[in-house]
């Protein structure tokens, strides 16, 4: 609701240009609240840090709206509220659910969590195109203070919620002294790990903040000629369509797509997936000039963009939160903060002071700033690498992988022809002790061969169906049964299925 009442704000009396320069002053901005937030960690609980800095969002955001209301001028100081809420609290969340779930239970759960995050930001940008008109700006921002308030009362139940098997083994801090003038910089400063996901992250914004310019300088364009009142609309209207479709585009990834690459790629491998897309997508708008033009490069951009944030919100989104399952505590809220909020916005920064490089010094025109783009994709493809190495070596640091095991023998099956059969495998059958790890089950013949077509084996429910026919002969089959964990590794076992005589 708030990123597309900040775009109508700003754009209506500003410029694409300005919309940079505020993006900075988030990143300026981040570097006194960051070291404020590690001292206030120190002094309170987790969950009452929760609610501390949701309460400030909670006061601040009606008092914008009646300002707004009022006629004061409140474009460029609620952007920069925006931006700063949309790093804070979205990163203290995902800093609690980090915190609440071990590295496995996390890889496959934060893919439900961040579904959660696509189904309501679909709902809120949906919202925002059908009511804008009706409730207007003050009625929209009085609607999100509600919204942000009703969390206020989630963190203590989800704490509790969370099974003692998915519960974090909570590592310990180093014996380092704790960090003091720079709060949480210090602590990614100080760790080669936390300084290549920083890196990760100013990349991938500085791509995406430089893409947004672009476009607003398009949808800017578009509008030109109406009054600010139309202008304003035109911009809520094309941005809330805009983040409809991101939105949706996103929860599709999420729903069909992410938990099998995670399956397939792993971590690892997902974090090259957005880089080589934005990669293609913009080598591709650079090359437009040698096409001819055929293809409206508006068009074509904003396609771009809607795959970018789209993967952005969803697979990269949870990439980017398992990246810190493997890491202590502290690391987990100063740092993971200070990175989702202070480098996140020094990528922008860095963007902003790009723009003003190339339109004030070096004339630049949009199409320099989209090969710009290009070559920032393929320096974050070489970065990608090497994260996924760095990742893997510090879930081996964190945990060791146990194979699961054969508990207790399946028993065997008598059936007669013609007669229905339901043979269960006892949830004991096999154990896997390492926390977190879910088995994946699968049955065949004996001698891998697939399994006849009136043996029927359900995995999810472990379970197997079916009828014997009256016109085989056969007396006996062995059935192997194969429990996997998530690192693929696998226990085996193997009954009997025999015809019954007579």
């Amino acid at each position: 609701v708030v990123k597309a009442l900040r775009e109508a704000f700003l754009l209506a009396k500003f410029s694409a240009q300005t919309r940079s320069y505020a993006v900075a002053l988030v990143a300026l901005i981040l570097m006194l609240l960051v070291p404020l937030y590690a001292r206030l960690r120190r002094h309170v609980d987790n969950d009452q840090l929760l609610r501390v800095v949701t309460i400030f969002f909670v006061v601040t955001l009606p008092i914008l709206g009646f300002l707004a209301h009022a006629g004061v001028q409140i474009a460029f100081v609620f952007y920069v509220w925006v931006g700063i809420y949309g790093v804070m609290v979205i990163a203290q969340m995902w800093a609690f659910a980090a915190d609440s779930f071990n590295v496995k239970s996390g890889q496959r759960l934060f893919i439900v969590i961040v579904l959660g995050a696509n189904l309501g930001a679909l709902a809120g940008a949906k919202l925002t195109g059908i009511t804008v008109s009706t409730l207007g700006p003050l009625g929209l921002m009085l609607l999100a203070t509600c919204m942000i308030g009703s969390t206020l009362f989630l963190a203590k139940p989800e704490r509790a919620a969370v099974p003692e098997g998915s519960r974090p083994l909570h590592l310990a801090s180093d014996d380092r002294p704790p960090p003091r003038l720079l709060g949480g910089i210090e602590v990614v400063l100080r760790d080669r790990y936390l300084i290549m996901i920083a890196a990760f992250v100013v990349l991938l914004n500085w791509v995406n903040s430089t893409g947004e310019f672009v476009l607003a300088d398009f949808v800017k364009s578009h509008a030109a000629g109406s009054s600010i009142l139309d202008k304003e609309l035109f911009i809520a209207s094309f941005y809330g369509n805009f983040s409809f479709w991101v939105t949706l585009i996103s929860l599709c990834i999420q729903l069909l797509l992410v938990s099998r690459i995670f399956q397939v790629v792993g971590v690892t491998g997902a974090l090259l997936v957005h880089p080589v897309l934005l990669a293609l997508g913009y080598g591709l708008l650079v090359a437009m000039p040698l096409l001819g033009g055929f293809i409206p490069i508006f068009s074509l951009l904003r396609r771009v963009k809607l795959a970018d944030n789209g993967v952005d919100y969803s697979l990269m989104n949870t990439t980017r939160q398992a990246l810190f399952l493997p890491v202590d505590r502290a690391t987990k809220y100063e740092g993971k903060m200070t990175i989702d909020t202070f480098f996140v916005r020094f990528g922008d920064l860095i963007q902003a002071g790009a723009i003003f490089v190339g339109m004030t010094l070096l004339g630049w025109q949009p199409h320099d700033f989209l090969a710009l783009n290009l070559v920032l994709c393929l320096i974050w493809i070489a970065l990608a690498v090497a994260m996924g190495r760095a990742y893997s070596r510090k879930v081996g640091e964190a945990s060791s992988n146990t194979a699961p095991e054969a508990a207790e023998p399946i028993p065997d099956l008598d059936c007669a022809p013609g007669r229905p059969f339901r043979h269960v495998l006892s949830s004991h059958a096999f154990q896997d002790p390492d926390p977190g790890d879910v088995l994946i089950y699968k049955a065949v013949c004996e001698d891998g061969r697939p399994l006849p077509g009136w043996l029927h084996f359900d995995a999810w429910r472990r379970t197997f169906t079916g009828t014997l026919p009256f016109n085989t002969d056969l007396t006996e089959l062995r059935v192997a049964v194969i429990a996997s964990d998530m690192d693929g590794m696998k226990a085996r076992s193997s009954f009997t299925v025999r015809r019954e005589p007579g």
